[in-house]
């Protein structure tokens, strides 16, 4: 399914919305990927806005597990119509219960002072792996990404940063001309921002990736600079603590011409199964 079909919403009623399904050949997900429903809700609250606002941030929590095979209604709550910034929250609902919530904030075009880190060095996309090629990626759940091109830097080619306990980095982009519609790349990087994200807490624990029961809790997310989704971004992933079943992580987003374009946090569920006992294999 495009991109563009996932994040064309049907609206019902005024501040209500309908989407589509996660997809119709999901393979083995059972649950609808986070970037699917937290795509869609922000598609949702962009259409309630003005155009003259711009989404800078949303907040959202993953509430209980979605249904792939079932669509999702949205519903928007109008918080606040200001001068410079607006505010929507949304529910997203399956079967009568709230699977997503998330805020969003949006800002008119303003000015004031410029600063950013530097960009992280990392290989070319074009010389690295896609996740086909990669044994943890390397499943037909991931069909439903067949239109992006991901790229995941091997461990032994980061550059590690003194004090860091755990990194990765990953190159995507779509692989077709995306329509010159700036909330479409927005929305779209929303999406995908969730696919790879909780992987960085887990890289340094393979042996025991196979029983830990894995799911994201909350996600944010800010946007300071325009890009492209059809171009290539450096997703810049970090997880500075994983504790009590739980991880954060952390990612910095950078197109090709070394700007910060967007930041996401993110803490995921990263608790052993019940019938794994740490030791006892």
């Amino acid at each position: 399914m495009a991109i563009e079909e996932i994040l064309d919403l049907e609206q019902l009623e005024v501040n209500i919305y309908r989407g589509s399904v996660f997809s119709p050949e999901s393979g083995n997900w059972q649950r609808t990927f986070g970037g699917h429903v937290a795509g869609q809700s922000l598609v949702s609250a962009v259409r309630t806005v003005d155009p003259k606002y711009l989404v800078h941030s949303l907040h959202g929590y993953f509430l209980r597990p979605g249904d792939a095979k079932a669509p999702t209604v949205f519903i928007v709550e109008r918080l606040r119509d200001g001068g410079s910034f607006a505010t929507r929250r949304v529910n997203a609902i399956q079967h009568g219960e709230t699977i997503f919530s998330m805020s969003a904030s949006f800002q008119t075009d303003q000015s004031g002072i410029h600063h950013q880190d530097a960009m992280p060095s990392a290989p070319p996309p074009e010389d690295l792996p896609g996740l086909t090629e990669i044994k943890a990626f390397d499943d037909a759940g991931f069909r439903q990404f067949a239109e992006w091109e991901v790229r995941v830097v091997p461990q032994d080619r980061l550059e590690r940063l003194p004090g860091k306990a755990s990194q990765q980095q990953v190159w995507f982009r779509h692989r077709d001309p995306l329509p010159d519609d700036p909330v479409l790349h927005i929305c779209a990087l929303a999406y995908l921002s969730d696919l790879t994200l909780l992987g960085s807490a887990h890289v340094h624990h393979e042996a025991e990736r196979e029983h830990l029961q894995i799911a994201s809790l909350d996600h944010a997310m800010w946007f300071m600079r325009p890009f492209r989704a059809d171009e290539w971004l450096l997703y810049d992933q970090s997880s500075p603590s994983a504790c009590g079943g739980r991880a954060l992580t952390q990612g910095k987003l950078f197109n090709q011409y070394g700007e910060m374009v967007a930041a996401v946090m993110q803490e995921g569920l990263t608790r052993y199964k019940r019938d794994f006992t740490p030791g006892q294999q």
